[in-house]
């Protein structure tokens, strides 16, 4: 069963909003579509396969409806009754969806899904994917959800670079490195994760920018890493205003060296 990095999720009230910060930076957002059964709508940053999704609400009425859609009901408490925008929930790419689905309820998980989706582009065009969703735990780290699309990776990826939505940031190689997560107990975290993607952990490590102690899950497309504040410092700042959260995004080869708070979230640009 193959396992890669698919998309960040950022919730954004008005994720047009996204655009003009992120062009700054010389990274291009691009219009995404609506997911009309969800009541939601989203604006798209593609690094090739991985991308960040910012994601937002259209119908609130539709939206409260859902119950099974994880994703939805967790944007619906997030940025319709806490109003807290901000990177939320990250998705990981599968080509075996059924077939996880009975694992993860084998390993005792509460799943939700499969499920079936679709968004309908500016162009009228329909794209379609299947998710599968793991119950949280109160007040921890929200579990990646899981999709599969109906197109291979080959064909999306083409896809993509014919309607020219990769390639085309400032620094033409831009990546998607890594997703940070802050965490109170880096530990049980990270072998929880680790055994969920059937990942094994790097060496820990300090992270003096973030204040923090950190492990990193190796995932093809886009690593994961998992901090642990060691102190005062964004990575401390996080965890007491948000709770455990996904919070830092590090791109590689932008033609930068920076580090900034950026759309309720920490950008690395290297």
């Amino acid at each position: 069963m193959k396992l890669s990095f698919d998309h960040l999720v950022w919730f954004k009230h008005k994720p047009e909003n996204a655009k003009q910060p992120l062009s700054e930076q010389g990274i291009r957002v691009v219009h995404g579509g609506r997911h009309e059964s969800w009541g939601t709508y989203n604006t798209l940053s593609y690094f090739d396969l991985s991308y960040i999704e910012f994601l937002g609400i259209e119908q609130l009425s539709i939206a409260e409806q859902h119950e099974e859609n994880r994703l939805i009901t967790q944007i619906v408490q997030q940025l319709a009754k806490e109003n807290r925008e901000g990177p939320a929930k990250i998705a990981i790419r599968t080509d075996r969806i059924n077939e996880l689905a009975t694992k993860l309820r084998k390993e005792r998980f509460t799943v939700h899904g499969p499920l079936p989706g679709k968004r309908v582009t500016a162009s009228g065009e329909e794209i379609k994917w299947n998710l599968l969703f793991i119950e949280d735990q109160p007040n921890q780290l929200s579990f990646p959800f899981f999709i599969q699309w109906e197109k291979s990776d080959e064909e999306r990826l083409s896809s993509f670079k014919k309607k020219g939505m990769v390639g085309r940031h400032t620094g033409e190689n831009s990546k998607l490195e890594s997703v940070g997560f802050v965490v109170r107990d880096l530990e049980e975290t990270i072998t929880t994760w680790g055994k969920l993607l059937n990942l094994t952990p790097g060496e820990e490590f300090r992270n003096d920018v973030l204040h923090a102690r950190c492990q990193t899950l190796e995932l093809p497309g886009t690593n994961l890493f998992f901090c642990t504040p060691l102190g005062n410092g964004p990575a401390g700042k996080v965890l007491h205003e948000r709770g455990e959260t996904p919070f830092l995004v590090n791109l590689a080869e932008t033609n930068q060296n920076i580090f900034i708070e950026m759309l309720n979230g920490y950008w690395r640009f290297q």
